[in-house]
């Protein structure tokens, strides 16, 4: 069935009259009257009864009115859903992050996103890098926020902060009592909470580099699952940890952040997906991404 024709006989229905249905339609009378016989001969039922001076629907085109409502209805939200989708603007977007990254810009980030695209369904989880890795790959995921950045020629990838890092120190501890930065090395004997536990390398490898740079290595290392768990044993006084400094901006009971003096390379957090993943929530994230990144910084 020609889509135009249901266009065609709603105005004439709805109208009763086929002069003003043609005006209506911005078409001449003879034209529409085909289109209505046409569409007549197609279904093989009357759909208008045509007297001299009136024109009244069948019971057959009643029926047809409201069906055909509805048909057309349900086609302009078939194309304007459809025009949505393929524009980004509805959907899903799988966005996944190391625990650390909900200190910095991210939170931001993700909602200029929400602004602009109230309509796309955001799921969002936290993975350590290996595990983003893997999402990735296996496209379970369409973005990853790592830190350190994941390595692989098959992933766009982009920086969203490089930051310094900084001490986490339990409340009391003689360090944490300084109005002075400490040196890195002053705090070598203490306990060092590195994180994740596995798989390595990882960024527990970063810091211990780090250390490395100064000239020692932790004695003793605690080894946790993520930060969440790592800042956790520092509040209770397990031991020391090296953090990426946007996480001072959420203060923890039991905790003081210190800046410090020694080797420092900082630690990135980079926002990555699949080359091949061209779903154009993915393109709209990594567009509003550049846009973001334009703006001044802001952890």
């Amino acid at each position: 069935m020609d889509f135009r024709r249901l266009k065609y006989f709603i105005a004439v229905a709805e109208e009763l009259h086929f002069g003003r249905a043609a005006a209506r339609l911005d078409m001449a009378q003879p034209p529409l009257s085909r289109q209505i016989a046409a569409l007549e001969a197609e279904l093989g039922v009357k759909l208008f009864d045509r007297a001299r001076n009136q024109v009244r629907l069948t019971d057959a085109g009643a029926v047809l009115l409201d069906r055909a409502r509805t048909i057309l209805a349900n086609l302009e939200t078939a194309y304007r859903e459809t025009r949505a989708i393929g524009n980004g603007s509805i959907g899903q977007l799988r966005i996944a992050f190391v625990g650390s990254a909900t200190h910095g810009p991210l939170p931001n980030l993700i909602k200029s996103f929400r602004l602009h695209y109230p309509d796309v369904d955001l799921l969002l989880s936290s993975m350590n890098n290996a595990e983003l890795e893997r999402a990735l790959i296996q496209k379970d995921i369409d973005i990853a926020v790592a830190r350190p950045c994941l390595q692989g020629d098959e992933f766009r990838s982009i920086e969203l902060i490089h930051e310094p890092l900084i001490l986490a120190l339990p409340d009391g501890t003689e360090a944490a009592r300084r109005t002075s930065p400490p040196l890195l090395r002053d705090v070598a004997s203490e306990p060092f909470i590195l994180y994740p536990r596995r798989p390595r390398p990882s960024f527990a490898d970063h810091i211990l580099a780090v250390c490395q740079a100064e000239g020692f290595l932790p004695g003793e290392q605690v080894l946790a699952q993520d930060y969440q768990t790592a800042i956790s044993l520092v509040s209770v006084g397990v031991g020391i940890a090296l953090v990426p400094q946007s996480v001072a901006l959420s203060p923890r009971p039991g905790v003081s952040y210190r800046d410090y003096v020694g080797r420092n390379p900082g630690t990135s957090l980079t926002v990555h997906s699949r080359r091949d993943n061209y779903k154009p929530q993915v393109i709209n994230f990594f567009t509003l991404l550049k846009k973001f990144l334009k703006k001044p910084p802001r952890i």
